[in-house]
Order: structure tokens, then sequence, then C-alpha cells
């Protein structure tokens, strides 16, 4: 009896095996990846578009890992939202002076303002510079740490946390590559700190910038380096072709540079920053005779297969105004069936 039923199963295994291929190829995961790589080049990478935050590859993405001065993009974004003012002024407290790592060689009760030592972390990785920035915004570093963690939270990264604002090892301070990315892409939307990455120097203070990448790769626009011995080679860094940005980080990567640009050349020449909706073009709104418009348009990176599969569905709405502007439906586009975006259709 036993032999009668063991054909049988290998048989309908096999078939389910066959038709869950199928479907796999049928509908990609939005996670998409543009290649594989042939070896392991860091202990932890990802890339993802700027806008959009889609994840374009990775690798060990949700690994907690140091990453050293990498740090420096949560502590200058931190310091641009509590500060009010980077044109200020103030005397270098004596707690900034001889910080271990990498230095400007700030000297007690010097004058600097928060936009010079916002170009010295950035651009010359100072862990003075980080120190004092810490001291005259929050007054401590662990309530400037407290302020890191907030914006790290609001960025969308919620498996990191903050304990300084160099990066120097602390056993409670880590990110993984994917929240580094969304932290980066969340800073990258302020364009003081977009100027303050994408400098390759700083003439008032005759600094710098340690991004190698930045004068050998013409499309790169930042971001940050780092290294300890804890966390290896780190290097965050983006690019920009046409319209569309893209974001990568590596983790203890020893041919940081060298991979970094592998992987945002790839991702430009793999995905097309696609517009799905052009808010100039208004849209029928199914079962109904009135058309609507959106309230901007709506990009999307896509993999040349994937450009069939996007559907954009619309639904008539109950009349009601926001901001003077009546709405009449409601729009979603899809990527192979799952939601992308949502939004409302205005009258013409």
């Amino acid at each position: 009896m036993k032999r009668l039923y063991f054909r049988p199963l290998i048989i309908i295994l096999a078939i389910l095996f066959l038709f869950s291929g199928t479907l796999v190829y049928s509908y990609p995961r939005l996670t998409a990846v543009a290649y594989q790589p042939t070896q392991r080049y860091s202990k932890a990478e990802c890339v993802i578009e700027l806008n959009s935050r889609r994840v374009l590859y990775e690798e060990n993405g949700d690994v907690r890992l140091p990453m050293a001065s990498t740090t420096k993009i949560v502590t200058c974004i931190t310091v641009l939202e509590i500060c009010n003012d980077i044109k200020s002024t103030f005397p270098i407290p004596q707690e900034a002076v001889g910080v271990e790592g990498s230095s400007v060689y700030l000297q007690a009760q010097e004058i600097y303002s928060v936009e010079d030592l916002l170009y010295g972390l950035m651009l010359r990785s100072g862990n003075d510079c980080a120190t004092a920035l810490a001291l005259f915004c929050s007054g401590s570093i662990a309530n400037f740490a407290a302020e890191m963690n907030k914006i790290a939270q609001k960025a969308g990264a919620l498996h990191s946390n903050f304990e300084n604002p160099h990066g120097l090892p602390h056993k409670n301070h880590y990110t993984t590559a994917r929240d580094l990315s969304y932290i980066t892409a969340y800073a990258m939307q302020n364009p003081t700190f977009r100027k303050i990455v994408g400098a390759q120097n700083y003439p008032s203070r005759g600094w710098k910038n340690k991004n190698k990448l930045l004068f050998s790769y013409e499309s790169c626009i930042g971001v940050k380096t780092g290294y300890t011995k804890e966390a290896g080679r780190c290097l965050v860094a983006a690019a920009k072709q046409e319209n569309m940005c893209v974001i990568s980080c590596v983790l203890n990567c020893p041919s940081m540079y060298e991979r970094s640009k592998k992987l945002l050349q790839d991702s430009l020449s793999s995905y097309q920053y696609e517009k799905i909706i052009d808010a100039s073009v208004p849209l029928n709104i199914e079962g109904s005779t009135i058309r609507g418009i959106a309230d901007k348009d709506y990009y999307y990176p896509l993999l040349k297969e994937e450009k069939g599969l996007i559907e954009i569905r619309t639904y008539a709405h109950e009349n009601m105004r926001i901001e003077n502007r009546e709405i009449v439906g409601k729009f979603e586009i899809y990527l192979a069936k799952r939601l992308l975006f949502s939004g409302n259709l205005y009258k013409l």
C-alpha cells in the first residue's frame, strides 16, 4: 500500500513546485533585485530610490551593525532641524577639544559658527565638531542622542540606536544598511544638507571633502564616509541621473568606493523613474462621467519588465472640499497587485 501512495505524492509535489515557480515569476516582490552579487563585498549593503524609498537591492539590509562616522548623517540633519540659525556663533567648549579619532583640531574658546562646524563634520569627519555641535544644540551628549533617535524614527529607521554624535564605538550604537539609507533619503530632502554633503571643499576654512567618490564619479552628489576598527570601512553615497536619485549604503566594505559606484551605476541603469500619474492629465473615474486630476505627479522606479504590471484604479467619492478644492474621486496605483500610492482626485 505504501508504494501505491508514494508515486502520486511525488507527482503532486512536482506539479505544485512548477506552479509555485510560475506564480513567483508573474508577481515579483516590490523589493526588486536589479542583479545578484557573485561574491560577498560587505557585511551589509542596500540601495534605495530617494523619493519613493523603494529598496532596489539589498544584502543583509536588516542586520544591525556599527556604522562609524556615517553616524554624522544623523548628526547633521538633527542639528539642521533643531538649530534655529546655523549662522550663529559660539566658543568651542573644552569637552570638544581632543576628542579621539578624526578631527579638525578645535581649540577651546575659539569662535566658530554652526555652519562652519557642519562642514567640518561632513567634509573632514571631525569628531570634535560633532561633540561641539551636540553640546551647543542640546547641552549634553545624552540629550542630543535622544534627538538623533527621534529623527531616525521619523525617517523610518526603526532598527537603529544612536548613543553619540560621532560614531565612536559603543555597544548600543548601531544601525542597519536599510535604516541608514532611509535616514539619508530623509536628510537629502533638506537643501542645506544636500549643499553641505555635496561640497568638494569649504574654502573659508580650507577643508577638502574626504569622500573620494565626489571627485571620481560625476553623478555622485554626496554623502559620508566612515571607518573604525570595529565597523570597518563604511560609505553612504548618492548619485543622480536625470530625474532619478539613488542612495547606496555599504557597511564594513573593504572596497567601499568601488562597490558603491558599482551599486549606484547598476541601479541607475536597471531602473527607470517612470511617471505613473501626470497631474495635468485628467483621469476618468470608473462608473462615472466625472473626471478629476491628482494633486501632483506620481513617479516610481521600475524595471523594464515591471512596466506592464502597473494598474491605476479610480473611484467616485462623496463630494467634499479640502483647502477650497473640491474632491470628486480617489485613485489607487498598484504594482503587481500591491498598493503603492493612493490619493484624491480633484475637480477640474
